[in-house]
């Protein structure tokens, strides 16, 4: 998949589905090694497309929310990033906002990696604004990625209590 064959654009209410399933599914590729299965199976994806399905319609959203999407004829959803105030438990994660805007989410399917697509949902959401977010200690290419967008471990760590071994990295800019 190359560049020139996804667009990114405003989350429509449409695409609830879609982002559900970007969202389980790069779990399932990214993280089977890391999580239970409850995080990527059938179950996960109802939860994901009904949490997504109140987001996308909200009047005023807190934040943007991008897709990426292939271009036609069949416009699959590959990619989806999120990004609002740094406010609230899955900003915060008991430690102080570093930054004011916190990038909540950025999900490409394997499928996508290399293409440019997450670049594009990073600067669609954030810029280059200063930012904070979070990332799993055990995901050296996301962490990669940030970093050569400017972002930076900034030594606050986060054990999940709700799963064995999960340690979240914040990275700020």
């Amino acid at each position: 998949m190359s560049a020139d064959r996804f667009i990114v654009r405003d989350a429509r209410a449409g695409d609830a589905g879609g982002i559900a399933r970007v969202h389980v599914d790069s779990w399932r590729e990214t993280y089977a090694h890391l999580v239970p299965e409850r995080f990527f199976d059938e179950t996960a994806f109802e939860r994901r497309e009904s949490m997504w399905a109140r987001y996308v319609t909200m009047d005023p959203r807190p934040g943007p929310l991008v897709v990426a999407h292939e271009s036609a004829p069949q416009q699959r959803i590959i990619g989806f990033a999120n990004a609002g105030p740094a406010v609230g438990p899955d900003a915060e994660k008991g430690a102080p906002p570093a930054r004011d805007l916190h990038l909540f989410a950025i999900y490409l399917l394997a499928a996508a990696h290399g293409t440019g697509t997450g670049r594009e949902l990073l600067e669609a959401t954030i810029g280059d604004a200063p930012a904070q977010l979070w990332v799993l200690a055990d995901n050296p290419r996301a962490i990669s990625f940030y970093r050569r967008a400017g972002f930076e471990v900034d030594g606050v760590r986060f054990v999940d209590p709700e799963v064995e071994g999960l340690t979240e990295l914040r990275m700020v800019r």
